[in-house]
């Protein structure tokens, strides 16, 4: 197993904490500038990382979406776009969703070993799948994609997602982005959910960074002494 890449999760939430509403539409929380931002962060990572709900409930592209930025890393001997991964335990992922049909590049679906044939008969002609034993861990995740030359991984969600590298204490860093404006409902889905978090009342997180960019707030921390400034 290869080095631990370095962990930069990134998160747009409400006032209120929420990823989303719990409409069936999907809730813009960011604004351009932040998008465009986050673009720039993408451009930067190895890898880019969402859970299977994400996946189903997003459908994101996960590309990056400035030309300039692509030219950039293929000139730099890159692919034009980092390695997608997503993560699933029941394997409930569909082939035409745009994680597996938009852009060329890299995709890995990681899952537990009993769920590979399943698996791979749904997504395997888009994706490499990978079997991580009896469960999908973040610590045997994170250690794969290091075999695999991934030195700079970006994760963007879900709340599951992202409280499994927190609580697993895999995270060096954490880009929140706060938009100005309330949810005020509980059946959406949070930033997190319950666990046991090294930073609590008695061991505070760093903040090294807050940007105002047009309307929402960019709150930047360290969690880790591999935090890159």
């Amino acid at each position: 197993m290869g080095e631990r890449p370095y962990v930069l999760l990134s998160c747009c939430i409400s006032l209120d904490g929420y990823l989303d509403s719990a409409g069936a539409e999907r809730l813009l929380l960011s604004n351009d500038a932040d998008f465009d931002r986050v673009d720039g962060v993408r451009a930067g990572c190895d890898a880019i990382l969402v859970g299977a709900t994400t996946v189903r409930n997003d459908d994101p592209r996960l590309l990056i979406r400035s030309q300039e930025r692509r030219r950039s890393r293929v000139a730099a001997g890159l692919p034009a776009g980092p390695v997608k991964v997503t993560l699933t335990c029941r394997g409930d992922l569909d082939p035409a969703a745009r994680f597996f049909t938009a852009g060329d590049g890299e995709k890995l679906v990681y899952c537990p070993d009993p769920t590979v044939p399943m698996v791979e008969s749904r997504v395997g002609a888009e994706a490499k799948v990978v079997g991580l034993g009896d469960r999908v861990r973040m610590e045997a995740l994170a250690a794969d994609l290091g075999s695999r030359g991934v030195r700079r991984l970006m994760v963007e969600g879900g709340g599951s997602v992202h409280t499994q590298f927190l609580t697993a204490g895999l995270a060096d860093e954490l880009q929140l982005v706060v938009a100005p404006f309330f949810v005020g409902d509980a059946r959406a889905r949070r930033f997190v959910g319950d666990g046991v978090f090294p930073w609590h009342a008695g061991s505070r997180a760093e903040l090294v960074e807050t940007r105002a960019i047009d309307d929402v707030a960019l709150l930047r921390y360290a969690l880790s002494e591999r935090f890159e400034h």
